[in-house]
């Protein structure tokens, strides 16, 4: 056989592809043939590419999360791990502060609002007292706000909104009832995103800012002690202790 077309006549032939007896078409009604089968096996494959193109342009069901649907969330997970770790009448005090010491470790940006808190006195620190100053604050502010948060928690938290500030910084605006059906507590809570991670860096009770509050007392105990740091150290030491035993009594 000399050619493709005799070729695809001899196999019409062998498989049977023309009855017994019957005449074989000429070679130009087999090359319409051919031409035929080639346009349907195009037409064909054009179509199963369209309708691949469909599927990757359909749009897709699943979004990414806001930052103020993941800062809202983030409030709403904060608030039921209180509820669960902090309200529990049989709890003894001591678990009850080393519960609420893991969710402020957790939760909060603790590093970044110390360095806020001790604002252009951290520079004057020696690297001595700035590790002792956090150490120090994470101890004062777990044993100042343990109670506040307690009470928090056993009132119940609502989330009525949040605000992007920036791309990576949320305010999540609550309100947390009082007993007696009294107007509730405004309390908002900024919230930093660093990827998946969420922090909180302030919370703001009634308009008044925790960090900014802390921020200017620090500051004025330095200025009393000489500007040393050392006397503030020195100051929480005996605040933290006067606390726990406040507390204990």
């Amino acid at each position: 056989m000399k050619t493709l077309l005799d070729f695809f006549v001899a196999i019409r032939s062998l498989y049977g592809l023309c009855p017994e007896g019957a005449v074989l078409e000429s070679k130009e009604e087999t090359l319409r043939t051919i031409k035929t089968m080639i346009m349907r096996r195009r037409f064909f494959a054009a179509l199963a590419g369209l309708s691949v193109l469909a599927v990757v342009a359909l749009p897709s069901v699943c979004r990414a999360a806001t930052l103020e649907e993941r800062s809202e969330a983030f409030i709403r997970s904060l608030a039921r791990e209180a509820i669960e770790s902090l309200t529990k009448k049989e709890t003894l005090r001591d678990i009850r502060i080393g519960n609420f010491r893991k969710l402020f470790n957790r939760h909060f940006a603790v590093r970044s609002i110390g360095r806020f808190v001790l604002g252009r006195n951290w520079r004057k620190a020696t690297k001595e007292e700035r590790k002792e100053y956090l150490s120090l604050f994470e101890d004062f502010m777990v044993v100042s706000y343990v109670d506040r948060f307690q009470r928090y928690a056993g009132l119940g938290l609502k989330v009525t909104k949040a605000r992007e500030e920036r791309k990576t910084l949320a305010t999540v605006f609550t309100e947390i009832g009082r007993p007696n059906n009294s107007k509730p507590v405004q309390v908002l809570w900024r919230v930093g995103a660093r990827g998946e991670t969420m922090k909180i860096l302030d919370v703001v009770v009634e308009g008044a800012s925790m960090s900014q509050t802390l921020r200017s007392d620090f500051s004025s105990i330095i200025r009393q002690k000489e500007g040393k740091v050392s006397g503030l150290l020195e100051e929480l030491r005996i605040k933290t202790v006067a606390l726990k035993a406040e507390k204990a009594n």
